[in-house]
């Protein structure tokens, strides 16, 4: 069975439109000549792909399972890019549409992105009662030192923003966005350079824990100039290879 056929009809329809976008873009300066009707290959022409799924400028969608991109270390960018198209991180459509592209084309885009300053307000945090929001903003901000979990914000920065050069942010994200991707560590579908702290931490968290963190993220929003920064040069709770290496 092939990626597309494992898509539903929405997700066909999608990946459909955007390859014929993308492949516009891969015909490459040499074919846009006048007259042609195919666009040159310019920036602007290659994210569109990328702004039909994650919003206008990279900003998420604001529910479901797709996540901002604006604002995000570009290292980080790039590297889930790579991941994508070389299959170490799991998206049919992501995996389609970045088959053929160039590592320089990838670079490119992921710094377009990074570059970006958009404040959002905050996602919805499925109307969550207080106590499951308020354990959320403990295990975000303070951790769990009982269970030996460590604060989100002690890898992630402290205003969440993340950490250069490859440590993403955290806001601007959906809630199921948030619960897919900690279910993802858990799993083993998703991985980071050893030691893989992200994997570790997440099987450590129940599930009313990643509800718990997974609403408080969402509610928060994102203040103009939120920017990841360069990491504490103090010790991390735990060893973590995706602080100083780019996650896989």
């Amino acid at each position: 069975m092939t990626r597309l056929t494992r898509l539903n009809s929405r997700g066909r329809w999608v990946l459909i439109s955007l390859a014929g976008l993308w492949s516009q873009a891969l015909a490459g300066p040499a074919s846009a000549l006048p007259g042609s009707g195919i666009p040159p290959d310019t920036l602007a022409q290659r994210l569109q792909p990328c702004t039909a799924c994650h919003g206008a400028e990279g900003r998420a969608s604001r529910e479901g399972y797709l996540p901002r991109i604006a604002g995000k270390p570009a290292g980080y960018l790039y590297h889930q890019l790579l991941n994508f198209r070389d299959g170490r991180r799991s998206n049919a459509a992501m995996a389609d549409l970045l088959a053929h592209q160039r590592d320089d084309y990838l670079r490119e885009m992921a710094i377009y992105f990074a570059a970006l300053d958009l404040p959002q307000a905050a996602m919805p945090s499925g109307n969550a009662p207080s106590d499951v929001m308020a354990r959320g903003e403990t295990l975000v901000r303070r951790g769990d030192a009982s269970r030996q979990l460590p604060a989100c914000s002690a890898c992630h920065g402290t205003t969440l923003a993340g950490t250069l050069p490859a440590v993403p942010g955290l806001l601007g994200l959906p809630r199921d966005y948030l619960i897919s991707q900690i279910g993802a560590w858990q799993t083993g579908k998703r991985h980071a350079i050893e030691p893989d702290c992200m994997a570790d931490i997440s099987r450590r968290l129940g599930a009313e824990d990643t509800s718990a963190v997974a609403s408080w993220l969402a509610a928060q929003p994102v203040a103009p100039g939120w920017r990841a920064g360069m990491a504490d040069p103090g010790p991390k709770p735990m060893p973590c290879g995706s602080v100083s290496q780019p996650s896989r």
